[in-house]
């Protein structure tokens, strides 16, 4: 090719900035999941509970790792680096090489706060990111993130020579950390206005303090207190699968949108987001979310069911569970699972129903009406319903129709039946 000499020039910028862009294109989000502590010299802080038993800030911090790791695993656009999957103790050198030398494009390290008192009034979650400390309470949750650095030989080697307090350290402090701290806030602002918004928990907001663990970072990095655990709501909530999901959710949510906002500026056009998402699959069985059961029957606008709507009442062996909800997808099961756990019902958890399962020993009928006197012979539901079934059991009469085979028959017969206006009607699992 027989270019001029500037159009070559200009040939082999573009070049260049061609192979800028698609490296940038090719290269995936690298992020770090350290959990706090681990291992059995650090516990981090810990707390005994009647019903929950010993609640350890190592275990909760790995299990809300790696269920936020296992969310970002499924997008291809980013690398999940772990500073650890198990119960082991990294030092805090090994924690920051590691992300360093991953070149990591963000550092989240998750914790659970703790106060001096047995029974914490103070409650809720906050996020630090690297700076010099603010303020007394600042400091003393410093102290006691830092403490572990006396765990470990290389540690105690790596920072001896670092003194928080020197205007020395100081200024080298803030020179290292310019550079990532506003996108280390930007970041700590989208976790915390998650908590607040998505799980309804309190926020004691975003704050700079020094920690050893995010000092040495080449990347914006932010350590997460998730709560309290010397709080029993938040303790509760925090060693509850539901409440470690919701905050993996809630930090998830930050990087999706952290990196979104990357991506504009480095021109990635807002529409490459729009396209449409795969449509979930459905799984293989419906599912509904058992709230509760009792030997009384409540009507639909009963304040025991807390303003529900779409319950469905199953009765079985004199029993009537109480189910919410209805679906084949797994995202609207959980989200049926959040909304009954947030009415109250926090013991709540999801039923799986075979489609069109026949019974192999029962049927399905309808309770009707239950009553302490028998129906007249002129009354409405009588009338309506010619095959009503009387029994008397302990002073009560039970009033019940038809025999289906199939749940969804069984649900099609009583909306066919509260169309006529009977109201009150009960699926009911009879044994042959």
């Amino acid at each position: 090719m027989n270019l001029p000499r500037f159009s070559m020039k200009k040939y082999i910028a573009f070049l260049f900035l061609i192979s800028i862009v698609f490296v940038q294109a090719q290269k995936k989000f690298t992020i770090v999941l350290d959990a706090g502590h681990g291992g059995e010299k650090d516990p981090g802080a810990t707390r005994k509970y009647e019903d929950l038993g010993v609640v350890r800030e190592k275990d909760i911090t790995l299990g809300i790792v790696l269920k936020l790791g296992r969310m970002l695993e499924k997008n291809k656009e980013y690398k999940v680096i772990y500073t650890r999957k198990e119960d082991v103790y990294p030092s805090l050198g090994d924690r920051t090489d590691l992300a360093n030398n991953s070149k990591a494009d963000l550092f989240i390290s998750v914790h659970v706060n703790s106060t001096a008192a047995k029974i914490a009034t103070a409650s809720g979650t906050e996020t630090f990111v690297q700076g010099p400390n603010q303020n007394k309470t600042n400091l003393e949750v410093a102290k006691r993130e830092n403490d572990v650095l006396f765990l470990d030989e290389k540690d105690r080697e790596r920072f001896a020579s670092y003194d928080p307090s020197s205007p020395e350290s100081l200024i080298a402090l803030k020179i290292n950390q310019s550079k990532y701290l506003m996108a280390s806030l930007t970041f700590g602002a989208l976790v915390e206005e998650n908590f607040v918004n998505k799980d309804k928990r309190l926020s004691r907001g975003v704050m700079q303090k020094d920690l050893h663990v995010l000092r040495m970072n080449a990347m914006p990095s932010v350590l997460i207190e998730t709560g309290f655990v010397n709080n029993p709501d938040d303790a509760r909530y925090l060693a509850s699968e539901n409440g470690q999901e919701e905050v993996a959710a809630s930090i998830f949510d930050a990087i999706v949108k952290y990196k979104k906002n990357i991506d504009l500026k480095r021109g990635v056009k807002e529409n490459d987001y729009a396209k449409e998402k795969p449509k979930e699959a459905p799984l293989k069985n419906d599912f509904r979310i058992f709230l509760f059961s009792s030997a009384t029957k409540y009507n639909e606008d009963a304040p025991e069911l807390k303003g529900l709507k779409d319950v469905l009442i199953i009765k079985e062996n004199d029993l009537y569970k109480y189910y919410y909800g209805l679906t084949n997808l797994a995202s609207v099961r959980d989200n049926f699972m959040k909304t009954a756990r947030d009415s109250g019902f926090r013991n709540s958890y999801a039923v799986g129903f075979t489609p069109d399962q026949k019974m192999n020993y029962g049927y399905y009928t309808l309770e009707v009406v239950v009553t302490k006197d028998k129906l007249n012979s002129k009354s409405y539901v009588l009338q309506t319903l010619k095959d009503l079934e009387r029994e008397k059991r302990d002073g009560v009469f039970y009033y019940t129709f038809g025999k289906e085979e199939t749940i969804e028959n069984a649900i099609k017969l009583k909306n066919e039946i509260e169309a006529k206006g009977i109201k009150g009607v009960v699926v009911e699992k009879k044994s042959k």
